[in-house]
């Protein structure tokens, strides 16, 4: 053997070297063994005669850069000693005395691995001088035989291959560092030493303490001792490995978390030298019987006698060793049915294979007999046998470790089959439809070697990741899943955003089927984030495929699995992928077990709720709420569902709150039917905050009482359903063979959803019809008697509904509003019969229409709040036959008629106008109803009337207004009773306000006109002030010409007339409403001439009546002359100036136009910018 000192760092790129440094290391072993000379044929250091660790082999694998030492010590002894072995402590010592100290280190760390620990080694070692640095020689080196350099002289030693590392070598030549890391790493060997023999000694203990522990037990099974330390380390282990193993991950991680003492994925970390015991299943498995501790476990076979087992394994009784015996022999026996099918099986294979070799036998010719045998030679050395099953390891191999076998692709076609008995063993033998492959074999005489070299030149390559997968066809299903699942995490970053939806099924199938959890979960992760911010159909489609999911793999899985992905993405700084999460959650809620329903998708939902600022993703959290309280069966969550359902309904977006009315709603409401509580505890809650909103001390929020008005409202279908439902005669519906009349389709309210639909919720449109026709008669004809449902709906919610009505402002239009629509929904729904005979008859038990239910003194009248408006609008208007128009246009009547002579306050009739004007339907009624009181025999009745116009005006289209509007108004400012024509002129203004039609328009002016110019009505104060009040309101939003000729000239009259006013408190009052006319118009652009000729005269005569009466009106009136002045002065300089402005803006527009287009011509160079600002000359 060569013993020149070779370089570790001369490693060779060639593999051609590499392989023959590998024929030469075998030929040396070969010399070695036949008595090459130097050496006899039995050398001790031969790899045949000495059993020693590898550290002593000399083989290329390790090298050492000198082994003179150790060589020539072999050759050099007598003869009479080639018998015995070198004893590895005269190797140790040499190696010290050499200074290969490294080698040194490296053969004592295998000698402890292997369980021999050498003492010279050891003592060496432990001893800290010898690794200090000194200039003379330390007292060890010298005992040692060490030279003059000291321990830590560089020695030539080499590591080996496996712990050879690269960046520990400098150029420099320094090692210290180097030293300083062995050092370090035989202390953590020491330190890792000490560790394995306390927990041997705690081991020990524990051993010991168990069989004590064992003792007492039997003699007193009563006593129950506490847990300890180690037990309960031991049991988290192995309950953690029970939760991991059976997917319960969050579990497991819940668990982890609560034992942060302890690292419960480790065995080591429980502190026991013993063997991990076997898992929960196999101790609950064998509890019956008694387990034998990890030591005392032997190997068994059938048959084995009982004397040959050792220990004391043999402590069962007789009885439970004959059961274990006999259910041993029934495993066996049914293993070998098995084995006995599927040897049946291949023999009936292998006649069919052999028929099929037969046939092509007959149309293949067989090849010459020498090459025929040298390819089967070749092919039966060269080809690595091939596992059936594609387990990813080949992608790990290397060459190094069969440098004697070609690549898979350099292996030639004809080598691959080599004849037709080669192809009974392939495995794609297997997959159905796939007929064998034969190869033309050609007819030469090339060598094999030359056959490989030759078809090297082809451009193939195994060498990377991708060349390995290519050059291996899956041939199973399971290889293909282990395919797609190492391949397509390198594929989804190379699609295109706008196309990796395509590749959902195939991360869905891979995920859905590949056997490792962990590649399972990465898939899981990829599909979650396949799309940086997917749009709405492509998280249709990636939920699509989640629901494939779950219906594939089952509930535990969908736990395990998919809802980790969906807890990591909740917080996602993008909406659309936490948009993904909260509709993933609703759509995987009835594939999940009902404990995650109720805890961790609530919560989870819950939390986006109530945090994300997307009103898009909390619009899908709640439709996914929905569908989770459709799953849910727990009833203790339904406080957590209405306080859901709260917060929801208060969202600041509109996109949730119509969310929470389709979906959430209507869920909640079938849920809480099922439980029974829909009439007794949801409703009545709503009701008691809808009370408690109406007595606040800080007045009515409107918007909270919108908030429950309105899921009030969604709930009126599940209610009727309910009645129906539990009504006394669903037990005579029947659908079979009777044909059923079609709903109506104006029978119910349009519904804002399919689950508000009454149909949805019953069950289906035939159902729902027999239910109506039999409800309609019961309360037609038999009456509510034994109707609980029902009569809860009449004794007690239209009750408190009346009442609650009663209290709140006449005035806000939104309440009424709300409360209107609300009962307009309950009896379209409930039906006429129901209407007429339960809702009505309560209203009108209320409102008894006459003059002592007025008090106008305290207010506090039923006719004067909003019970009128509400059953006028809200339960009079849901049928529009004619009886029910005639019962409207006659409460009406007798409304305006009790109010105006008893005195009372006009709001509630104002707010039953207004609410019905603003339906066009209603404005003939109306009209009608007015024409009424402009008839009637009452001045007060009348003056009502003519105040109604002025609010039914603004809704009505000009055509009624010139046909009945016009005429009754011209009648009433005819009316014998003065206060009947003052009341009149708001209605006229409102006309001017309003109707652009300048027939319509002149007449109404000519009556305006009468009221100002004509004699009679010169003294009348009253009118004087109506008509400035109506100036004021009217003049801004009027047609300018009407305010410049008409407003503004007789105020200017009016104020000047109210200078000679010998009456101070008349004159007072004028001249406040003139000073609130004018402040209204000084908004308006006037013209020049009005401002001089009316405006600016119209406020000094004002002036000078303020001046008098109110002084601090009178500066603010000073203030509004001197700007009238200023606006007239700036008009007239601007209109001088302007002509010049003009002139100028003209000649400057030209003058640029000139130079930009000078500009737009320099397309050379800088120079010729100066030319352009150069004097012509």
């Amino acid at each position: 053997m060569a013993a020149d000192s070779v370089n570790p760092f001369n490693l060779s790129d060639s593999e051609d070297e590499a392989e023959q440094r590998a024929e030469d290391g075998v030929d040396a072993e070969r010399s070695l063994s036949d008595g090459a000379p130097g050496l006899p044929s039995n050398n001790p250091i031969s790899p045949q005669a000495d059993a020693e660790p590898p550290a002593l082999l000399l083989s290329s694998t390790r090298t050492s850069p000198s082994v003179e030492g150790i060589s020539v010590a072999a050759a050099a002894m007598p003869s009479g000693l080639a018998e015995t072995r070198v004893s590895v402590d005269v190797i140790a010592a040499q190696l010290i005395r050499d200074q290969y100290f490294l080698t040194a280190l490296e053969f004592h760390t295998e000698l402890l691995e292997s369980g021999r620990e050498l003492p010279r080694l050891r003592d060496y070692f432990s001893n800290p001088g010898n690794f200090e640095r000194q200039s003379g020689t330390s007292p060890a080196c010298k005992d040692q035989g060490l030279g003059p350099g000291g321990p830590l002289n560089r020695a030539g030693s080499i590591s080996t291959l496996d712990s050879l590392d690269f960046a520990r070598y400098s150029d420099d030549g320094n090692r210290e560092s180097d030293e300083r890391v062995a050092v370090l790493e035989f202390e953590l060997r020491k330190a890792k030493e000490t560790i394995q023999a306390l927990r041997a000694n705690l081991t020990q203990a524990a051993e010991s303490d168990t069989q004590e522990r064992n003792k007492n037990y039997k003699s007193n099974p009563e006593i129950q001792e506490p847990i300890r330390s180690l037990e309960k380390r031991a049991l988290n282990f192995l309950v953690n490995e029970y939760l991991l193993k059976n997917e319960y991950k969050l579990s497991a991680i819940t668990f982890s978390d609560e034992n942060d003492d302890q690292d419960v994925e480790l065995w080591d970390d429980v502190g026991l030298n013993i063997p991990k015991p076997p898992d929960l299943l196999q101790i609950y498995r064998n509890c019956g019987s008694a387990l034998p501790s990890p030591r005392d476990t032997v190997d068994v076979s059938v048959g084995v006698e009982a004397g040959e087992l050792t220990g004391n394994y043999i402590v069962q009784k007789p009885d439970l060793l004959q059961q274990q015996h006999t259910e041993m022999v029934e495993e066996f026996e049914y293993q070998i049915s098995l084995l006995n099918e599927e040897k049946r099986s291949l023999a009936d294979q292998i006649k069919k294979l052999q028929s099929e070799i037969q046939s092509l036998g007959r149309t293949v010719s067989p090849p010459p007999p020498d090459q025929g045998s040298h390819l089967n030679s070749l092919s039966s050395s060269s080809t690595p046998p091939r596992s059936p099953l594609d387990n990813g390891q080949y992608l790990d191999q290397r060459r190094a470790s069969e440098p004697d076998k070609p690549h898979t692709e350099s292996i030639p076609p004809t080598q691959t089959v080599s004849s037709p008995t080669h192809t009974s063993i392939q495995p794609h033998a297997k997959l159905k439809g796939r007929g064998t492959v034969v190869f033309d074999h050609p007819n030469r005489k090339l060598s094999p070697a030359f056959q490989q070299a030759l078809l090297s030149f082809c451009k193939m390559s195994a060498d990377s990741r991708l060349g390995a997968e290519v050059s291996r066809i899956a041939d199973n299903e399971e290889s293909v899943m282990l395919m797609l699942g190492r391949c397509l995490p390198h594929i989804v970053p190379n699609v295109l955003l706008a196309k990796r939806e395509e590749l959902i099924p195939l991360i869905l199938c891979t995920a859905c089927l590949h056997p490792e959890p962990k590649e399972r979960d990465q898939l899981l992760h990829i599909l979650f984030n396949l799309i940086k911010r997917p749009d709405d159909e492509q998280r249709r489609m990636i939920l699509t495929g989640c629901v494939a999911f779950a219906r594939h793999v089952g509930p535990t899985r969908v736990e395990a699995e998919l809802l980790p992905q969906c807890w990591e993405q909740i917080n996602h700084k993008y909406s659309e992928r936490r948009l993904l999460v909260a509709e993933a959650c609703g759509a995987l809620a009835p594939y999940l077990p009902k404990e995650m329903r109720s805890s961790l998708v609530l919560s989870m939902l819950q939390q986006m709720l109530a945090e994300d600022k997307a009103d898009m993703v909390r619009e899908a959290v709640v439709k996914s709420l929905a569908i989770i309280m459709g799953y849910i069966d727990d009833p203790d969550k339904y406080s957590q569902g209405f306080e859901l359902m709260l917060l929801s309904l208060g969202d600041p977006s509109e996109r949730v709150v119509s969310a929470i009315h389709q979906v959430f709603i209507p869920a909640f409401a079938a849920w809480t039917t099922e439980l029974g509580i829909l009439q007794t505890t949801l409703i009545p809650s709503l009701l008691a905050r809808i009370e408690k909103l109406l007595k606040g001390e800080h007045g009515l929020d409107e918007h909270k009482l919108h908030m429950f008005l309105s899921a009030l409202q969604s709930l009126i279908p599940p209610l009727f359903s309910v009645v129906l439902q539990n009504a006394p005669f669903t037990h005579r519906l029947t659908l079979q063979g009777d044909t059923l009349p079609p709903i109506e389709v104006t029978r119910f309210p349009r519904p804002a959803s399919p689950l508000q639909d009454v149909a949805t919720i019953v069950g289906s449109r035939e159902m729902l019809s027999g239910l109506l026709i039999l409800y309609d008669y019961q309360l037609e004809h038999e009456g509510t008697t034994g109707w609980d449902s029902l009569l809860w709906v009449v004794n007690q919610l239209l009750p408190q509904l009346i009442e609650i009505v009663g209290g709140i402002t006449v005035t806000s239009t939104t309440c009424v509003h709300e409360f209107s629509r609300f009962f307009w929904r309950l009896c379209r729904t409930f039906g006429k019969i129901f209407t007429n005979t339960k809702v009505k008859p309560q209203f009108q038990e209320i409102l008894r229409l006459s003059e002592e239910n007025v008090d106008a003194l305290t207010g506090n009248a039923v006719l004067t709040k909003a019970t009128v408006p509400v059953y006028a609008t809200g339960v009079l208007t849901c049928y529009n036959q004619d009886e029910d128009r005639k019962l409207l246009v006659g409460f009406l009547e007798d409304v305006m008629t009790t109010l105006s002579l008893s005195h009372a306050p006009l709001d509630s009739l104002k707010a039953s106008f207004i609410e019905l004007g603003a339906n066009p339907v209603y404005h003939d009624m109306l009209l009608t109803v007015l024409w009424y009181g402009v008839v009637h025999t009452s001045a007060l009745v009348r003056c009502t009337a003519a105040c109604m116009f002025e609010l039914l005006v603004k809704g009505v289209n000009e055509t009624l207004v010139a046909q009945r509007v016009v005429p009754a108004l011209i009648t009433l400012s005819s009316d014998p009773e003065m206060s009947v024509r003052i009341s009149t002129i708001p209605a006229f203004g409102t006309i001017m306000e309003m109707v652009t039609h300048k027939e319509l328009l002149e007449r109404v002016k000519m009556q305006l006109a009468s009221f100002l110019e004509d004699p009679q009505y010169q003294d009348q104060h009253s009118l004087h002030m109506e008509i400035i009040r109506t100036f004021g309101r009217v003049g801004p939003n009027a047609e300018p010409r009407f305010r410049d000729e008409f407003v503004l000239p007789h105020l200017h009259k009016l104020a000047l007339d109210n200078n000679a006013q010998t009456t101070e408190r008349k004159r007072m009052d004028i001249a406040t409403q003139l000073f609130e006319a004018y402040s209204a118009l000084s908004c308006c652009f006037i013209s020049e001439e009005v401002m001089v000729n009316h405006f600016l005269p119209g406020l000094r005569c004002l002036r000078a009546d303020m001046e008098q009466l109110s002084p601090e009106h009178e500066v603010i009136l000073s203030s509004m002359i001197k700007e009238g002045e200023t606006k007239v002065e700036n008009r007239g300089i601007g209109q001088a100036e302007g002509s010049v402005s003009i002139a100028a803006s003209l000649v400057g527009e030209d003058a640029k136009t000139k130079f930009l287009s000078k500009m737009g011509q320099l397309t050379t160079s800088g120079a010729m910018l100066a030319n352009v600002f150069q004097r012509k000359k």
